[in-house]
């Protein structure tokens, strides 16, 4: 199996009060809300999903998320390679249909943060 990135998945963008930035989303941008949980709230920019992390002090970056279809494989394929990754591949959250998301995260040349993501159907 090669390895195929896929498009950007997700940027995510980190503020101070998740709340007040979630209602600015919505109703100023008018961006279609996907789901909250926590400090974390997701919207839609026309296929590409916009996470709003909460943080004491935000990011001065964006993390770019690309979407594969197998992480795992994606993963293990990618530090064969060399690259260096923080974290194992990992479910961050499950929707109430079943349907997991999993990411990883891993450092390009500077040192900034890219990450894979990938969602995973049930029984799969």
């Amino acid at each position: 199996m090669s390895l195929n990135l896929g498009p950007i998945g997700q940027i995510s963008r980190s503020v101070q009060d998740i709340s007040q930035s979630e209602a600015w989303y919505k109703t100023v941008l008018g961006l279609p809300h996907l789901f909250t949980f926590g400090k974390l709230a997701f919207f839609d920019c026309g296929g590409v999903r916009l996470f709003l992390s909460q943080e004491d002090v935000p990011h001065a970056e964006s993390i770019l998320y690309l979407r594969v279809t197998d992480i795992q494989h994606s993963f293990a394929e990618l530090r064969s390679r060399g690259v260096e990754f923080v974290d194992q591949p990992h479910m961050i959250h499950e929707h109430a249909d079943g349907t997991q998301e999993w990411m990883t995260f891993f450092k390009d040349l500077e040192g900034r943060l890219l990450a894979l993501l990938s969602q995973v159907q049930p029984g799969r």
